[in-house]
C-alpha cells in the first residue's frame, strides 16, 4: 500500500516538473522575442527617418545647387535655343534670297514676256493662330512660334515663285503669240480724246452719288460718239453684245487674248464683230457711244488679267516715252462719264 502511494507521488512530481519546464520555456521565448521585435521596430524607424532626411537634403540641395542631371537639362535647353536662333537666321537669309528672285521675276522675267505680276488669292494670308496653339503653353513659345511663322511665310513665297516660273516656262514656248496677244496699244486714236480727258482706274473709288466705295474697274476715254474702237491685241471675240443694258455696260465687246488676258470695250454705239471671230491688234471692232449706265459719249476700257481687273494705263507705256507716261498719269481724274 505504501509502495502504491509512493508511485502516485512520483507521477505527480513528474507532471509538476514537466509543467514548470513548459512555463519556463514559454517565458524564455517571450523574453527573447520582445527585444527582437523592439530592435526591428527601431531599425525600421531609423531607416524611415534617414530616408526622410536624405529626401529633404536632396530637395534643399536641388533648390540651392544644380544637380548633374539639371546641368544636362540646362545644357540641352541652351543648345535648343541656339539651334532655333540659327534656324531663324537661315530662314531670314533664305527669305532675302527668295525676295531677290521674286523681284527679278516681277521686274525682269515677266516684263520680257509682257505679263502682269502673278497674284494668287489668299497666298499671302497668314495661317490662323490656332495652328500654333499647341506651342503656346511652352516656356520657349516666344522663340518657337515666330520661327514657325517665318518658315510658313517662306514656304508661301517659294510656292508662289514656283507657280510663277511654271507659268513663265509655258509663256517662253509661245513668246511670239504672247507678244501679239498682250493688250499693248490705245483702243482709240489719242487724237480723238477730248482735252486728253481720261477717267482713272480706281479699285477704291468713292462714288459721288451713292456715297460709298464702288470700284471703277477700267478707264474712261472721253471722245465723240462713233469714234473707231480698235482691238488692243490679237484675240478671239468672247462676247459681242449689240443690244441691251448688260449690267450697265450697254453695248459691249469682250475679247479673250489667251495667256490670262481679256479686254472689255463698253458703252458702244455699234458692235462690228461677232462671238468667235478672230481679231488682230489694231483691227476695228466697234464705235464709241453712250449706251448703258453712261452720262456722255466715251469708251469704257478694261484690261483683265487672270480674272482680276488691272490698270490699262500700265499697258499704254509700251508705246510711250517715260515723260509721256508720267504726264498721262498726272492728268488722270475721277471719271464723270458713268454713274456706276
Amino acid at each position: 500500500m505504501k509502495q502504491k502511494e509512493e508511485g502516485f507521488g512520483t507521477q505527480r512530481f513528474a507532471r509538476e516538473a514537466q509543467a514548470l519546464t513548459h512555463e519556463a520555456t514559454a517565458l524564455t521565448r517571450e523574453v527573447v522575442t520582445a527585444p527582437f521585435r523592439l530592435r526591428t521596430y527601431r531599425l525600421i524607424r531609423k531607416i524611415l527617418i534617414g530616408f526622410i532626411l536624405v529626401s529633404i537634403a536632396n530637395v534643399l540641395f536641388s533648390y540651392f545647387f544644380y544637380t548633374p542631371k539639371m546641368y544636362r537639362i540646362l545644357s540641352d535647353n541652351r543648345e535648343i535655343v541656339i539651334r532655333y536662333r540659327i534656324l531663324q537666321d537661315r530662314i531670314r537669309t533664305a527669305q532675302r534670297k527668295v525676295d531677290e528672285i521674286r523681284h527679278r521675276d516681277n521686274h525682269v522675267y515677266r516684263a520680257l514676256f509682257s505679263t502682269d505680276t502673278l497674284s494668287i488669292p489668299g497666298v499671302w494670308q497668314p495661317y490662323p493662330d490656332s495652328k500654333y496653339a499647341p506651342l503656346a503653353g511652352d516656356d520657349y513659345a516666344p522663340l518657337m512660334i515666330p520661327a514657325w511663322k517665318e518658315l510658313d511665310a517662306l514656304a508661301r513665297t517659294i510656292y508662289l515663285e514656283s507657280v510663277s516660273f511654271d507659268e513663265l516656262q509655258r509663256l517662253s514656248k509661245n513668246k511670239e503669240q504672247l507678244s501679239a496677244a498682250v493688250p499693248a496699244i490705245w483702243p482709240i486714236d489719242r487724237a480723238a480724246l477730248h482735252g486728253n480727258h481720261i477717267g482713272a482706274f480706281s479699285p477704291r473709288r468713292f462714288h459721288p452719288v451713292l456715297h460709298r466705295v464702288v470700284a471703277h474697274t477700267g478707264i474712261d476715254l472721253g471722245c465723240d460718239r462713233g469714234t473707231p474702237v480698235y482691238a488692243t491685241g490679237d484675240a478671239v471675240v468672247e462676247l459681242a453684245a449689240a443690244a441691251g443694258y448688260n449690267g450697265g455696260y450697254g453695248k459691249q465687246v469682250l475679247l479673250d487674248h489667251q495667256f490670262g488676258y481679256k479686254t472689255r470695250y463698253a458703252h458702244l454705239s455699234e458692235v462690228l464683230v461677232r462671238p468667235g471671230d478672230r481679231v488682230r491688234r489694231g483691227q476695228l471692232i466697234a464705235r464709241t457711244g453712250n449706251t448703258g449706265r453712261s452720262t456722255g459719249p466715251h469708251l469704257h476700257y478694261e484690261v483683265i488679267h487672270k480674272g482680276v481687273p488691272v490698270n490699262p494705263i500700265n499697258y499704254f507705256n509700251r508705246n510711250m516715252t517715260a515723260e509721256e507716261y508720267e504726264r498721262l498719269m498726272e492728268s488722270l481724274r475721277e471719271t464723270n462719264f458713268e454713274t456706276l
